[in-house]
């Protein structure tokens, strides 16, 4: 019998264990405590199609996560594992205290900060009491059985199988792992956006001795204002993502369709990881984990589809506390004193050594000195300042996925946020099979309303709320803490009834900027600030993003192949903007030379006609986009008001500012500095993107296209810089798990998706490149969401995985 006929009657026979429920063993009717690791005879059946994407089905949802945390384990067990490492608190014993992490699960610098915040986390209980909250405020039953089986699956799997990744095989620091550490990173990426943004200042934070050397000196307002903007702003940031949903009437069948387009680091701890997760007549969802989630964090099912964006909203705020001048541990409130708490943590650093280190607690949150590296907040004999961050109660983002998963419409995606309330620091755009779209800026934020900022804020709040979002609030006066709304599931922060929602609209597109222009026909507006901006310059990629997806919804007739074309179209809106007058400028020079940074003339009458012929894209084979792109990166340092000629109008947002002011100090000077860069590695000024943006994969480069944020381009490629090996060597951050998702009236939907650096980062895995290279010549994998269509795939394999005792 031929290999492709044996495994499709592998496959049938498999789905036929569920379609009599005696077939399976029942799961455990024990939830074990979180703090054992798990057991309970779980098992699952797993199909691999091309390309190596798992579709996962079992009978209740603990096997689900069984079969989940199996394959995550196959393909990515050294990754997981060193997550594990940094939420025990162990990553200076095995790594030592002053490396720096991967940065995936927080904003931590070294090792030692980090090992501290991560040991207090369990040292206090902090997940396990979360865990306690009954549903909604804490995390539904369907949620911690997948969390349970998902550790129960990756122990299975570590039992049954010999790593063969170099980067952790015989490593000491793979151990099983329990239930509590896979609710401890779902809770660590809960507060990203909040304590994990602070875990440097927190852990650092000391009183002030009794005579004290000079204090340190706190930020002036307009310093604090500019240095909070920076940390916060989504425009510049690593992680991103755009994403757009068309209502029916646009479409040719009459049916949403949605493009997402995630922007996350291409290495560590927060890739995505592809699969489809199925218990029959209860739920069926394909699309991209976060990895560690036991739950969809982007994708679609029969009806509906969804992505997310990199929200604007603040998800953390200070509060400045007034203190005792006898005693810089105790804070006074509405007159009274309060003594902080003290959480003394012990780390192990290596070689029988510890590290102990106290940290400090308030009503308000833990004291912090410093908001990254920018923002000091110094804890004087007088002042300290407490975060903020109501993430920090909030494990109810696997429901909120799950609501998503099971959703038939964008009524079912609205009232999932709705109910659940669960999702930190992303937008949702979600279209579905009868042509409706939504956008939601639904996010868990502290309740500071305008009118409470005004009242409340300190004298460094007046400056940083205005400019970036972050209050910073009296801390003595029980008034100013955040309100509460009486739709919001937990004290403190919105509840739905106030999020910016846009429903129905012919577009809903978001890249990263405020919820004023999801529609730019019908601008949104009328929400808080700390939600976001309104009225004001756009980033460069929602600008061209705006631009392309007006113009597609105003032309109608769309199918999933010009979503398809949108993510590969590369067009650079700031080339479009700039190349030309800088071409002219350039060959307008006096023999072709202009002054580079050092003073020194450069001669760049070459890359004139390489900037006019340039084709405005960054394709790999685009001659001219790595000299502008090396152009654009300089020239973006000039200040806006200097850059352009038009300046920005909130009458036209989207076509303004514009035209290129050559003139302007530090124009010239930067393209003398590119053409010199570029020339001192050789690199020819003409050179396909393609030769000089790539990714190793064993022993072969694999070119890959598209561009950085300031340029504009959707398709984001955030490279690793080194000139002297010729180029971007590496991609850091950019696309990542993209899907393109319709309906044509079948009972199955039309997606085609991409996980632009392949399901496993182990080099021995057939999978280490695969989808990278599909990448790079801009092809996709079609969707086998259907049975009809998984059974005829000719790369299945079928697996049962089980516990063995």
């Amino acid at each position: 019998m031929p290999l492709r006929n044996r495994l499709r009657i592998l496959a049938v026979s498999g789905l036929a264990l569920f379609t009599v429920s005696a077939s399976l063993p029942p799961a455990s009717a024990h939830t074990p405590r979180s703090h054992h690791p798990s057991g309970g005879g779980l098992s699952a059946v797993i199909r691999y199609t091309e390309y190596g994407i798992p579709h996962i089905v079992a009978k209740d949802y603990a096997n689900l996560g069984f079969g989940n945390g199996w394959a995550q384990a196959a393909d990515q067990v050294c990754t997981l594992a060193d997550g594990f490492v940094t939420l025990r608190g162990e990553r200076s014993r095995y790594f030592g205290p002053d490396a720096a992490p991967d940065g995936s699960l927080s904003s931590a610098t070294k090792n030692l900060s980090s090992d501290l915040f991560f040991r207090g986390v369990r040292d206090s209980r902090t997940v396990e009491k979360l865990l306690e909250v009954p549903a909604p405020a804490g995390p539904s039953r369907a949620t911690k059985e997948l969390q349970r089986g998902w550790a129960a699956g990756y122990n299975a799997w570590l039992a049954q199988n010999r790593i063969t990744d170099p980067a952790c095989r015989g490593a000491r620091w793979v151990r099983p792992v329990t239930t509590l550490d896979v609710t401890e990173r779902a809770f660590a990426l809960s507060v990203l956006g909040g304590q994990g943004r602070g875990i440097d200042g927190i852990t650092a934070a000391e009183p002030p001795a009794a005579t004290p050397a000079p204090a340190p000196p706190s930020p002036s307002p307009d310093d604090a204002a500019d240095a909070a903007a920076r940390l916060l702003s989504t425009q510049n940031a690593d992680m991103g993502s755009n994403a757009v949903a068309f209502r029916g009437s646009t479409t040719a069948g009459g049916r949403g369709l949605l493009l997402g387009n995630p922007h996350y680091p291409w290495q560590g701890g927060r890739r995505f990881w592809q699969s489809q997760q199925t218990i029959p007549g209860e739920l069926n969802v394909a699309g991209g984990s976060l990895l560690g989630s036991a739950t969809m964090s982007i994708g679609h099912n029969a009806h509906v589809a969804w992505s997310h964006t990199v929200a604007t909203g603040v998800t953390l705020n200070l509060h400045q506390l007034t203190l005792d001048p006898a005693d810089p541990a105790v804070y006074v409130v509405d007159g009274k004193p309060e003594r902080m708490t003290r959480r003394t943590v012990s780390v192990d650093v290596g070689d029988g050594r510890e590290v102990t280190r106290t940290q400090w607690w308030t009503r308000y949150g833990p004291v912090v000195t410093s908001l990254g590296a920018g923002l000091p907040l110094p804890w004087t004999r007088t002042t300290a300042y407490a975060l903020g961050d109501p993430n920090a109660v909030n494990l109810r983002s696997g429901d909120t996925a799950l609501g998503f998963s099971k959703a038939h419409s964008t009524a079912g995606i609205k009232e999932a946020l709705r109910r659940t309330q669960g999702l930190p620091w992303v937008n949702t755009i979600a279209a579905d099979s009868t042509g409706h779209t939504l956008f939601s800026q639904s996010q868990v934020l502290p309740r500071i309303t305008d009118e409470l900022a005004q009242r409340c804020s300190t004298p460094l709040g007046r400056a940083t709320y205005p400019t970036s979002g972050l209050a910073v609030l009296d801390g003595s006066r029980s008034d100013c803490a955040p309100g509460s709304d009486p739709d919001a599931v937990q004290p403190g922060i919105f509840g739905p009834g106030r999020m910016p929602t846009v429903e129905n609209a012919p577009y809903v597109e978001n890249s990263n900027d405020s919820a004023w222009l999801t529609n730019a026909d019908t601008p949104l507006t009328g929400y808080e600030r700390v939600f976001g901006t309104v009225g004001t310059p756009r980033s460069m990629r929602t600008r061209g993003a705006v631009e392309d997806v007006s113009a597609m919804a105003e032309g109608g007739r769309l199918t999933v192949a010009d979503l398809q074309a949108q993510q590969f179209a590369n067009r650079a809106p700031a080339g479009d903007l700039a190349a030309a007058d800088l071409a002219g400028a350039c060959a307008a020079l006096p023999g072709g030379t202009t002054p580079g940074s050092t003073g020194s003339p450069v001669d760049v009458s070459a890359a004139c006609p390489v900037l006019r012929d340039w084709d405005r894209k960054v394709d790999t084979g685009s001659r001219g986009a790595l000299l502008f792109d090396r152009f654009w990166r300089r020239a973006v340092a000039v200040p806006a008001s200097a850059l352009w000629k038009v300046p920005f109008s909130p009458a036209d947002p989207v076509g303004t500012p514009n035209t290129l002011d050559t003139a302007a100090p530090g124009v010239l000077t930067a393209l003398a500095d590119a053409v010199a860069e570029l020339r001192g590695a050789g690199i020819a000024l003409d050179a396909p993107l393609g030769e000089h943006q790539s990714v190793l994969r064993g022993a072969r480069r694999i070119p890959i296209g598209g561009g950085t944020e300031a340029l504009g381009i959707w398709n984001k490629t955030e490279g690793v810089w080194d000139a002297a090996a010729g180029g971007y060597t590496d991609i850091s951050t950019g696309s990542s798990y993209i899907q393109a998702v319709g309906w044509d009236g079948g009972p199955c939907p039309v997606a085609r998706t991409l996980l632009t650096y392949a399901q496993s980062s182990n080099p021995a895995s057939r999978h280490y490149s695969d989808q990278t290279e599909l990448y790079s010549g801009e092809r996709w994998v079609t969707s086998r969401f259907c049975e009809k269509d998984i059974a005829r795939s000719p790369a299945l394999k079928v697996v049962r995985v089980r516990e063995h005792h």
